[in-house]
């Protein structure tokens, strides 16, 4: 199901997968002249925040936390990369180390591009700023908007929100006609929403019970996801 005229996805999700996509064949070679493919496993880490920003990741498969640590060492996700995203580019734009960590939230593909062969590709290309820049203004839509929902909503509509958009991420790699599975722990899902994980169980079973969703182990199905919506105080939102 569609989630258009009933959620504003948009102001979820970055945009990072056009960065790089139809790239004149010039530049997408100075991008992958040294380019490094790597297969991760689950929750392996990919930079920690605050390491030296040597390149940046390109994720050709699975997806991917951003997250940071507080001084008692509890994570704060940030974002769910998806394949075809852009992650560790913000640092090298702004000739800093890495503003976060990031790890994999299942198996993936990573491709890395060295700094070097990034600001090269910046440098020469008339099409990679523009789209750079683009993509920058609206990850600062969606974070300033996270900010808001964390500082105005209840965690239950902050859960609901969470749901469908992972519904969203997960649905990418879903094929047609298939249920859409999410994939994500009972921890994680707690750090996603900032919340403790008992929280997320009890509304868990409370959607289960109104008929939202089912799971399957550690597996969410949203089965109604416009009653879900309505969860979220966010339906028809411009």
């Amino acid at each position: 199901m569609s989630l258009a005229g009933l959620f504003p996805i948009d102001k979820w999700n970055f945009k990072s997968q056009s960065i790089l996509s139809n790239l004149p064949e010039d530049e997408q070679a100075y991008l992958c002249a040294n380019m490094l493919e790597q297969r991760y496993s689950k929750g392996e880490i990919i930079f920690r925040e605050g390491a030296v920003a040597s390149g940046i990741f390109f994720i050709k498969k699975g997806k991917v936390k951003k997250y940071q640590v507080d001084h008692v060492g509890k994570e704060q996700i940030i974002y769910v990369a998806n394949a075809g995203e852009l992650i560790g580019y913000h640092a090298i734009l702004a000739d800093e180390r890495y503003p976060d960590s990031s790890a994999t939230l299942e198996e993936c593909v990573i491709a890395f591009i060295p700094k070097e062969d990034f600001l090269t590709a910046l440098e020469r290309s008339a099409v990679l700023p523009r789209r750079l820049l683009k993509a920058l203004s609206h990850e600062f839509a969606v974070l300033s908007n996270s900010i808001s929902v964390f500082a105005q909503r209840s965690v239950k509509e902050r859960l609901a929100i969470t749901l469908i958009v992972l519904r969203e991420k997960f649905k990418e790699e879903t094929a047609p006609g298939t249920e859409i599975m999410i994939n994500v722990s009972r921890s994680d899902l707690a750090n996603m929403v900032g919340t403790g994980i008992e929280n997320i169980v009890r509304f868990l079973t409370e959607f289960k019970l109104a008929g939202i969703l089912v799971t399957q182990g550690k597996k969410i199905c949203i089965s109604d996801v416009k009653k879900l919506i309505k969860v979220s105080g966010c339906g028809n939102e411009r």
